[in-house]
């Protein structure tokens, strides 16, 4: 379930860069979470008791935050190599590690401050600030892997007092009216290639969350989580196939080195009582 996960998020990627120049990233975004709707209407309707949820405000938030990183992306995809935004974004979980200390009153340990600044170190080297600049399109990646850590913790909050199906079905009946306030402004009816494109990218991001859901449940989280690493090398194979796009030596060591403070990060969980903690 996992690596088919990865698989299709991998698509998903390589749809927005063949939608790139023709269909505008609202309305990516629009298709992306109307399509996802349509899927899940179906069982929406059948669990009749889903409007009944205490954050109905917070998930408007959440929703709103989802497709700020969504279009984050999309722009990322759209313009940087598919592999350098892939590899970014496996810094979600350091923003997360970051975002529980500040925000859920975490403890900053020494080892998860050695992880952040591992991570970062990483980030660094697939940035390459110092050749040439930073690529613009780069940092819609990072800013996309931010949004994202800051939305798993408002569901890590959210998740105390809501099931997982409410919140399941809130971000996308949130997420549709946005997007359309935003497509409205650069509205173009997409080509009946695109379309379909936009269709079935809508379906995989659906099926890969359920994918995803249905794997942690099959298995442990120290098992199933480390297979979304998986997600480079498919999509590095998929940027060769589809645009020519060959990943750099500094794309595999920065992304190594991020999964390395990831690994750090996550041994640190176990030893949060007696690890020193920095002020």
């Amino acid at each position: 379930m996992m690596v088919g996960a990865t698989v299709l998020n991998a698509c998903d990627g390589v749809i927005v860069r063949l939608l790139a120049g023709e269909v505008h990233p609202f309305i990516i975004a629009l298709f992306r979470a109307v399509f996802g709707l349509l899927f899940l209407m179906p069982w929406i309707l059948r669990r009749g008791d889903l409007m009944a949820s205490p954050y109905r405000g917070m998930h408007v938030l959440r929703a709103g935050l989802k497709l700020a990183s969504l279009l984050a992306l999309f722009v990322a995809f759209a313009r940087a190599p598919l592999s350098d935004v892939t590899a970014i974004s496996f810094a979600t979980p350091i923003f997360i590690l970051i975002g529980a200390c500040l925000l859920l009153g975490e403890r900053m340990t020494l080892a998860r401050a050695v992880s952040v600044l591992v991570g970062f170190a990483g980030m660094l080297v697939i940035l390459r600030p110092g050749q040439g600049g930073l690529d613009p399109a780069l940092l819609f990646a990072m800013a996309g892997a931010v949004l994202t850590a800051l939305i798993q913790l408002m569901l890590k909050s959210m998740a105390q007092n809501d099931r997982p199906d409410r919140l399941v079905a809130w971000n996308l009946i949130s997420m549709v009216p946005l997007a359309l306030i935003l497509a409205v402004f650069v509205w173009e009816t997409p080509s009946p290639r695109a379309f379909g494109l936009l269709a079935v990218q809508g379906v995989i991001g659906v099926a890969s969350q359920g994918m995803i859901t249905r794997a942690f449940a099959l298995a442990d989280a120290s098992f199933v989580a480390p297979l979304d690493f998986l997600r480079l090398p498919v999509i590095a194979l998929m940027a060769f196939v589809f645009f020519g796009e060959l990943a750099g030596i500094s794309t595999w060591i920065g992304a190594g080195i991020i999964i390395l403070a990831i690994l750090i990060g996550a041994m640190s969980k176990g030893g949060d009582k007696q690890g020193p903690q920095i002020p």
